[in-house]
């Protein structure tokens, strides 16, 4: 599936040719070099790595610093393998893709769907009513203290004198990946670089999102 790599920049809105406002996601797409092309003779199976998000030469280790240098491009952030990614146009043209080739948002068309992956806000320890949607005790009679978001019972006591696996409790919330399916891609703007999606997509401004077509 091809794709690319890209950088939420934040939301914004259009007007449709209906007049109706949509909301959408604007997405630094690219440019994404190809670092390496991943065979089945060698590696067991196909993909193309792209690499995206320059980073500094002193951030970056030797191991590292020597695979950006077989394709004689700069240490980048962002390392992300597409399976089957198949023909793509590099430099106006239909081809199958290279190492050093460049990737960029020429590869999606207005008006086609695609998927959307990336890192969820991290909301830190949470309770069970922003968790998981508890309701809490509602109504405080008899002499009921701080209950309202408590989570309840868990179980019995002498038999299994334990808790399930699994049960919903309080925890660790958000900063999850999560990946959303068919989102239509309103506008593409080749000469920045830029993706407008329709809707909401996963992650803080500034996180990394992998777009699949």
């Amino acid at each position: 599936m091809q794709g690319i790599i890209g950088k939420k920049l934040g939301m914004t809105s259009i007007f449709s040719a209906e007049g109706k406002n949509i909301p959408c996601t604007v997405v630094e797409a690219g440019p994404c070099v190809v670092t390496q092309i991943r065979t089945l003779e060698k590696d067991g199976y196909e993909a193309v790595q792209l690499a995206y998000d320059d980073k500094k030469e002193k951030h970056t280790t030797k191991p590292e610093a020597g695979h950006f240098a077989k394709t004689k491009t700069t240490p980048k952030k962002k390392i992300v393998e597409f399976r089957d990614f198949g023909q793509a146009k590099v430099n106006g043209e239909y081809k199958e893709v290279q190492p050093g080739d460049t990737i960029s948002v020429e590869i999606f068309i207005e008006g086609e769907w695609c998927d959307v992956s990336g890192k969820s806000k991290g909301k830190g320890f949470q309770g069970v009513v922003k968790r998981h949607g508890f309701s809490g005790v509602n109504d405080q009679t008899h002499g009921q203290h701080n209950r309202n978001r408590a989570p309840g019972s868990l179980g019995a006591s002498s038999y299994p004198s334990r808790v399930f696996k699994g049960m919903r409790m309080g925890g660790h919330d958000g900063d999850k990946t999560v990946k959303m399916i068919s989102l239509r891609v309103l506008k593409v703007i080749p000469e920045s670089n830029l993706l407008l999606i329709k809707g909401s997509v996963p992650g803080p401004k500034g996180s990394y999102l992998i777009i699949e077509r």
